[in-house]
């Protein structure tokens, strides 16, 4: 019996969403994904020392929440109007460093 060689792949669909700024919000949102079944992850940012000294308010958090990138529009109509969450822009109208690199250079211009 022969067996499959598949090579490595890997499937990476997880987006960074939105930042949540409050606890209260945090458990808002995960109760909203959890009941249409969006999956997600959270990715916690440790306070620095002097934050958990001097910080005044306890409930308030920063985390980054991940999905999957083909849940982003059924996730942002969920999320529209909790307040302490900034959801991240997916329009793509920044243009990336390279592009506007190449178009300095002359790479882009039409041979004649």
């Amino acid at each position: 019996m022969s067996s499959i060689i598949q090579s490595d792949q890997v499937f990476n669909n997880e987006v960074s969403f939105c930042k949540v700024y409050s606890k209260e919000s945090k458990k808002i949102l995960e109760e909203r994904f959890l009941a249409n079944r969006i999956s997600y992850y959270i990715d916690w940012h440790d306070k620095s020392f002097f934050q958990r000294i001097f910080g005044g308010d306890k409930d308030k958090i920063l985390c980054t929440v991940r999905i999957n990138r083909a849940d982003v529009d059924r996730a942002r109509d969920l999320v529209q109007g909790l307040e302490d969450v900034k959801i991240r822009d997916f329009s793509g109208k920044a243009k990336s460093s390279k592009n506007s690199k190449n178009s300095k250079n002359g790479k882009n211009k039409p041979k004649k």
